[in-house]
């Protein structure tokens, strides 16, 4: 549950969440068909085409265990108010991308539990099914990936599905930041001291620490026994530690522009075209004068919307015209954070977001420029 770039290739859509894959995430998926079907072709001793196909659901299963883990973390998110804008599959298996950052310690640990509960469920039912396809000894000499004579395709199938989550389970609780246990370890962190930027950075130092005994772990195996999982481990090490520097900077950013708001940075006293104006009109006036859009008001100075030259509404006013959307889209309340706004998608789609009051009223407009010099001025010097 982090951030990751755009560029995905788009999956599925689920519970309106839109489920994509990167191109790293195919490279993946070749490369685990490819070694599950030698192990399922040396477990079972059939058909490499059984073992083939075998394979190719096993990778596809685990897979959708990985979504169904985001979709986890995704679900509580948006239970809690927050916008999810998709879930990507990558190199290092799924990605959870949240509008914003959690607001309290209680919403950071239901948000990243809820990943984990997904998983351990998935273990419960994967080993309860194979459980009740053979006796226990099978079951467990199928987990611990031990030939069995008798193990059929199913019991072969379900006992790696179950152990391979487990092993992600596990992985996952490390309190290291980023990894969800991580992230739970910062939660406990913040109720504990009150102070997130100070969580965040306890749990990123854990994350550094864990990332330096992966790669140490790592470069011993590929200089040893197991060279394969060894520049496996000193990859992953490699991006967990970069993920723990990367929260221990944003902290020390972030602590450095709280308290700064919209109404600290935007201009009070922005042209706007009354609602009550003729679309044709106005749009003439915004032709004229060269700007791409304006701010739309009623009497009263509440926002309305968003006019521009692509707005459609035949003869009639303006305040008739403009998508009611563009309330909730384009505009934003004065004490909104610096942080919250260096995050809003709205405000780099259109340069800049109106500024209201608790009635609704235009106090004024912030724009991406004023945004990114508030950043410059509060970032530190080299």
């Amino acid at each position: 549950m982090s951030a990751m770039g755009g560029g995905s290739i788009r999956l599925a859509r689920l519970f309106g969440i839109r489920i994509g894959a990167s191109p790293s995430w195919f490279v993946v998926l070749l490369v685990i068909i490819y070694f599950l079907t030698g192990y399922f072709a040396d477990t079972l001793g059939g058909s490499d085409r059984q073992a083939l196909g075998i394979a190719l659901l096993a990778a596809i299963l685990f897979f959708v265990s990985i979504v169904l883990h985001e979709l986890g973390h995704a679900r509580v998110a948006q239970r809690n108010g927050i916008t999810i804008s998709g879930i990507d599959l990558w190199f290092f298996g799924g990605v959870a991308k949240l509008d914003r950052d959690t607001t309290t310690p209680g919403e950071e640990f239901r948000i990243s539990a809820a990943g984990p509960a997904v998983t351990a469920a998935i273990v419960v039912a994967a080993g309860a099914l194979a459980a009740a396809l053979s006796s226990p000894q099978e079951v467990l000499d199928s987990a611990r990936f031990l030939p069995v004579e008798s193990t059929s395709p199913l019991l072969a199938l379900v006992s790696w599905l179950a152990t391979i989550n487990f092993y992600l389970l596990a992985f996952n609780l490390v309190p290291a930041f980023p990894l969800d246990g991580g992230r739970i370890a910062r939660a406990i962190a913040w109720r504990l001291t009150g102070d997130k930027h100070q969580a965040t950075r306890i749990a990123g130092r854990m994350g550094l620490i864990f990332a330096f005994v992966l790669f140490g772990l790592g470069a011993y195996l590929a200089l040893t026994t197991d060279p394969v999982n060894g520049v496996w481990f000193m990859v992953l090490g490699f991006f967990i530690g970069q993920g723990a520097r990367g929260a221990v900077l944003s902290s020390r950013f972030l602590e450095s522009i709280e308290g700064v708001a919209a109404a600290d940075l935007m201009d009070p006293r922005p042209v706007t075209v009354p609602g009550g104006s003729g679309l044709a009109d106005a749009q003439e006036e915004l032709e004229r004068r060269g700007w791409p859009w304006s701010a739309v008001v009623d009497a009263d100075g509440r926002f309305l919307g968003i006019l521009d030259a692509n707005t459609d509404g035949g003869a009639g006013t303006v305040a008739e015209a403009v998508p009611a959307g563009d309330r909730l889209e384009f505009a934003v309340g004065d004490r909104t954070p610096l942080e919250d706004l260096l995050r809003s998608e709205s405000l780099r789609r259109l340069g800049a977001l109106v500024v209201v009051d608790d009635g609704a009223r235009l106090v004024g407009v912030v724009t991406l420029e004023q945004v990114h010099r508030a950043v410059a001025a509060a970032a530190p010097e080299r």
